[in-house]
């Protein structure tokens, strides 16, 4: 009787709680079965309970990577844990999970308790976040891409030429395909030409295409880019490396808005919006005399200038979570997100390659990781060793740092004005200075306003 009641005031505690709670025994068989698990899963308790956890959850971890079976195995919880499951109607839910070893009285491994957290509110408010940070294909939130975000739909009304300064691996062909695809011609073809890997000879055949016969294999006629994009968007990545020869010729169909195939007499007319991007100071080119001052001028007509991914850390963590969400949908994965470990790291990393290079970094941590959270041996090694060996010691879960970080960056793109900084970070600039004391940040010697502050 006694323990009847137990029981029964058991599962009345059991079924107040909002998490979703299972128990196991040494078989896997679920033993109990609270009420938010009904809720969460869809299956009734008298459906759960006596029958395998597997079979009632069918899980993305239950075939190789089960939570309480590890724990089980080595005795040490598992701690948030996000995985996906499939409810009785079939529908994919994720949810985050603990799991812990149940003892007797002696001390004696008699099952195991699982706890899940249903993450469907979460997701949802992560996906309206990733709709207000991204646009066409392009994530973030930092101001600097803001500003981008907001005058790109008038870049594109117009038909202008285009010119789009940045460093490699910064994503110029990315801005210039979202430009194509939010003007009048996103139904005509959008064509890239990498200037830069082509010697002139090719780039020339390439460009404006040629005639059967205008040289020896050429067995028949060809169309050119500027062909194949009329009536859309040609797009010349690395323009700073074409020869002056080339300028001439490109010069000329900018001007004209026709051209010639190798091997042609007749003029040919392309109504091709030309978007063109360089990594290079094309005025500086101008001032050696390596780039022609009237080419120039013919493609600045609107420039914009994409930010190299250090002066804009805000936007690593969802560009990482972009990048985690393509490849687990590229290669069928369940990788759950970052460890506490890595983000700091990856968070204070420079990026030299930009976002490709993040991109990268990411695509590596695929290669090793199956599921569950990317950890710190899965990062590639040149930053293993740049964490090992960082004075700054990463290696642990330190948000100040990362709040360093933020507050620092913000800081050096306003040279230094608090009031703009802490207006940019969403905080009172009595905030930001009080920040700036806790976390010992090096601030820079000009507030902004006056030359120096010594």
């Amino acid at each position: 009787m006694k323990e009847t009641a137990f029981k029964s005031r058991q599962d009345v505690i059991l079924d107040s709680i909002n998490e979703g709670v299972f128990t196991v025994d040494l078989n896997w068989r679920i033993e109990s079965f609270n009420q938010a698990a009904e809720n969460i899963t869809g299956v009734k308790r008298e459906d759960a309970i006596g029958h395998p956890c597997n079979e009632v959850f069918r899980a993305s971890i239950c075939e190789n990577a089960c939570a309480l079976r590890k724990t089980l195995a080595t005795g040490r919880p598992t701690v948030d844990t996000t995985v996906y499951i499939v409810d009785a109607t079939g529908n994919r839910i994720p949810i985050q999970i603990s799991a812990a070893v149940l003892r007797d009285k002696e001390g004696q491994i008699m099952g195991g308790v699982e706890t899940f957290q249903d993450l469907r509110q979460v997701e949802e408010l992560r996906k309206r976040l990733q709709e207000k940070h991204t646009f066409a294909d392009i994530v973030g939130k930092s101001p600097a891409i803001t500003q981008l975000f907001d005058i790109l739909p008038q870049i594109a009304d117009s038909e202008s030429n285009v010119l789009i300064d940045g460093a490699s691996g910064t994503g110029k062909e990315l801005f210039a395909r979202a430009i194509h695809d939010l003007s009048s011609r996103p139904k005509k073809l959008f064509v890239a030409v990498n200037c830069g890997a082509l010697p002139d000879t090719l780039l020339e055949s390439e460009l404006f295409g040629y005639k059967a016969g205008a040289f020896t294999d050429a067995k028949r006629d060809k169309h050119g880019r500027f062909a194949l994009a009329n009536g859309g968007t040609l797009f010349l990545d690395e323009i700073g490396d074409i020869s002056p020869a080339m300028q001439v010729r490109l010069l000329r169909v900018l001007q004209e808005r026709t051209f010639e195939p190798l091997g042609s007499i007749e003029p040919v007319r392309s109504n091709a919006r030309v978007i063109a991007s360089t990594n290079k100071d094309l005025r500086k080119l101008v001032r050696d005399g390596n780039f022609r001052q009237d080419l120039f001028y013919r493609i600045h007509v609107v420039h914009i200038e994409i930010p190299s991914l250090r002066s804009r850390r805000e936007d690593i963590p969802l560009l990482l979570e972009h990048f985690i969400a393509k490849f687990n949908r590229l290669q069928g994965k369940h990788v759950t997100g970052l460890s506490q470990e890595v983000l700091p790291i990856l968070m204070e990393h420079d990026y030299p390659g930009n976002v490709r290079e993040l991109q990268n970094i990411v695509e590596h941590t695929f290669v090793l990781c199956r599921s569950g959270p990317i950890q710190f041996q899965h990062l590639p090694p040149y930053l293993r060793g740049k964490a090992v060996h960082s004075k700054s010691s990463l290696c642990g879960t330190n948000l100040k740092s990362m709040e360093k970080v933020f507050i620092a960056e913000t800081l050096r793109k306003r040279n230094g004005n608090r009031t703009l900084a802490a207006k940019d970070l969403g905080i009172n600039v009595s905030t930001l200075y009080r920040k700036i004391r806790a976390l010992k940040i090096e601030v820079p010697e000009t507030d902004g306003r006056r030359k120096s502050l010594r």
